[in-house]
């Protein structure tokens, strides 16, 4: 894996596998330290960059949003209903996390599903699909009568939900002018802290409120997806993904024949940097699950917070985390994606203490700046995932990537939780026993983010990287190899590939 961090202030560069395929080990290593100096390109200020969208790009990144943030919204309902869950199912708090981890096992297999589907056919529907699965497994969540019947809903959400990410982030990203990708891309990754803060609103307003106890929450959910769908149904496919279709139409044998070719390359040149994706991503899954997740429960049983002051610490907290995400989006423009992570995981290894000790309302404090640098480094991975896949397969790499990092976090929550009930604390709450979660979530996170940064420094940065088709030099491989629809064209597809390598 080869950086092709474009240091120049101006034009972009396009990676070659050339090159990454014949750098030795040895000299890989080397060049970490040296390539994580950041290039210091210039940027325009956020809202110039925002001004160079214009209106379709902008509705592109509108309804990625909005799919992006109904995903976390979806997610993050049993996060703030756990006490009220264990309750009605007669079960413990550390049962009803099964269903979080079922959801987070089980989005490999919508990224994957949904992930191939939008390589092959586009963006659109696929998204379509996604949220049609929303709207019926809500409901069914909000009707379930027994604990099996929740886990079991639990479940298919998991995969419904893997689907969305790797479309988002191409539906956004793709046709994003390239100046303004960082701060798109912090925007983007804001809709899972958007997301989750709409949920504990609404989770405070209908959760107890009403004699059906929590689950008018889940009957509420299943509707916004009805919005979005006609939102998405309105929209075309991105320019990107129709001229790659365009390109694979003048193949020879066709879309089909060449989408098959262009997978095989791919995974044959790639492999090794499609599974440091997912390393990557399970640092980072356990970075925003391990400090999220329990976050309200500690605060309520261990800390002993009303439900309103657990309601706005949660906004507090979701506040700093679209703050930072959109700032640090916008500056890796500037830094290097590699770097505005690695600094942002050590600064939020150093807030960790105030974040889980401080039992007063004076945590609302850490709780912002400690989201602000977890959701600050979660607003690079967007683009930096984008432009670290294969563009042949980008929307399955960047899905896949992200929801098998989720697979390998699954079980986060519960091994928090289940270490926790290790630790007692002598008096018991109105709900029962309470635990120390707080010491967990901090010792738990000082390793993730020691692992995040690791994993960041040994890995590879594509600055500026290049979304063409014109530019991909595996489709252009697949070009030349099978042939064009006529001579013409595959002298032009050869010629592209050597001039993108």
């Amino acid at each position: 894996m080869e950086d092709t961090q474009d240091n120049s202030r101006a034009t972009p560069v396009t990676a070659s596998p050339d090159i990454e395929e014949h750098m030795s080990i040895g000299r890989y290593i080397i060049t970490r330290i040296p390539t994580l100096v950041p290039p210091m390109r210039r940027a325009p200020n956020p809202l110039k960059a925002l001004a160079l969208l214009n209106l379709q790009q902008w509705l592109f990144f509108m309804v990625a949003f909005a799919g992006w943030t109904w995903d976390s919204f979806d997610f993050f309902t049993v996060s703030l209903t756990t006490t009220e869950l264990a309750k009605t199912f007669d079960k413990s708090v550390t049962d009803i996390t099964w269903g979080i981890t079922l959801v987070l096992m089980l989005r490999s297999v919508g990224s994957i599903t949904f992930g191939i589907a939008s390589d092959r056919w586009g963006r659109k529907w696929p998204f379509i699909v996604n949220q049609l699965l929303f709207i019926v497994l809500e409901l069914g969540t909000g009707f379930c009568q027994t604990y099996q019947q929740f886990l079991a809903c639990r479940a298919l959400f998991g995969i419904a939900m893997g689907g969305v990410f790797g479309n988002a982030a191409a539906t956004a990203l793709e046709d994003c002018p390239s100046e303004a990708r960082g701060i798109i891309s912090g925007l983007l990754q804001q809709g899972y802290a958007f997301g989750y803060l709409l949920a504990t609103a609404f989770s405070r307003a209908l959760v107890g409120t009403t004699p059906h106890g929590w689950r008018p929450l889940y009957w509420f959910a299943a509707c916004p997806p009805v919005l979005i769908i006609l939102f998405r149904l309105c929209l075309p496919e991105t320019e990107t993904f129709r001229h790659r279709q365009a390109t694979r139409e003048e193949v020879r044998g066709g879309a089909a024949a060449s989408f098959l070719s262009e997978g095989k390359v791919t995974l044959k040149r790639h492999w090794l940097l499609l599974l440091y994706l997912v390393l990557l991503m399970a640092g980072f899954n356990f970075m925003s699950h391990g400090s999220q997740d329990l976050y309200p429960t500690m605060l309520e049983e261990q800390f002993l917070f009303s439900k309103d002051m657990v309601t706005v610490t949660q906004v507090v907290a979701n506040l700093g985390a679209m703050t930072g995400g959109t700032i640090c989006g916008w500056a890796s423009q500037i830094f290097g994606r590699r770097f505005s992570i690695i600094f942002l995981s050590i600064i939020g290894g150093a807030l960790l203490y105030p974040y889980t000790f401080v039992k007063n309302q004076n945590i609302m404090a850490a709780a912002f700046f400690e989201q602000f640098m977890v959701q600050g480094a979660w607003g690079v991975i967007p683009i930096h995932l984008m432009e670290l896949s294969p563009g042949s397969i980008r929307t399955f790499a960047v899905g896949s990537a992200y929801q098998l990092g989720n697979l390998v976090s699954s079980a986060s929550s519960t091994i928090q939780s289940t270490i926790g009930e290790r630790f007692p604390l002598p008096d018991k709450g109105e709900s029962g026993d309470r635990f120390e979660y707080g010491t967990v979530i901090c010792i738990f996170m000082g390793c993730v983010f020691g692992y995040t940064i690791l994993v960041t420094l040994v890995g590879p940065e594509r600055l500026g990287q290049n979304f063409d088709a014109e530019s991909d030099p595996d489709l252009a491989a697949v070009a030349a190899r099978r042939g064009m629809a006529d001579d013409g064209d595959a002298e032009k597809g050869i010629t592209s590939h050597h001039a993108s390598a």
